[in-house]
């Protein structure tokens, strides 16, 4: 079933517009990507990255500070992950898919548990993030065609790294705004501007 809302979600991301998907407030590198609109972009994948990044990265470790640190072992029913869980696999997926685009080893730390605090958490995926930051700087789009294996068995072009991280930071802020809705807590991308 997570399948398929993730297929649905890689589908459907394109098609949501960019206001929807960022804060209210367009950053710098926004402001950016629509003056070069004007002509052919060098590097159209990892603009687009780099582009996309700072307001997912903001809006995602928002709503994982939004969530108190009694609710990180909330779960919507028993067989969905619990918030701390969804934490830890946010920060996988953006140290694996990074590393693997930027054709780096993922960076070492200490293993996570649902069990750690808000604070190790948080922590680890604003790490997660600054990692993406580091890896994704550099990044051009001369290795996209060359092959990999993603999650240890399936194959494509290295080029499907950008789609899944794409897709999951649109996946996993969506995930984190219904955790915290289902707690009485507005997502940080519907709140009014200040």
């Amino acid at each position: 079933m997570n399948k398929i809302f993730v297929a649905i979600a890689l589908t459907l991301a394109p098609f949501v517009p960019a206001h929807a998907q960022t804060s209210a407030v367009p950053s710098s590198s926004t402001t950016a990507a629509a003056a070069q609109s004007s002509g052919p972009v060098k590097n159209p994948i990892a603009t687009s990255l780099r582009t996309m990044f700072p307001g997912r990265q903001k809006n995602i470790l928002a709503a994982i500070d939004a969530m108190p640190a009694d609710k990180f072992s909330y779960k919507p029913t028993p067989d969905q992950m619990s918030f701390a869980h969804l934490v830890m696999h946010i920060t996988e997926s953006n140290n694996a898919e990074c590393a693997l685009l930027a054709d780096t080893a993922a960076p070492k730390g200490d293993e996570l548990k649902e069990t750690d605090s808000k604070d190790k958490l948080l922590s680890a995926a604003r790490a997660s993030f600054e990692f993406c930051s580091s890896a994704l700087a550099n990044l051009d789009d001369s290795k996209m065609a060359d092959p990999v294996t993603f999650f240890g068995h399936m194959q494509g072009p290295r080029a499907m790294a950008a789609f899944f991280l794409s897709g999951g930071w649109a996946d996993h802020y969506g995930a984190a705004a219904m955790y915290l809705r289902l707690n009485g807590i507005l997502p940080p991308t519907a709140q009014s501007r200040k």
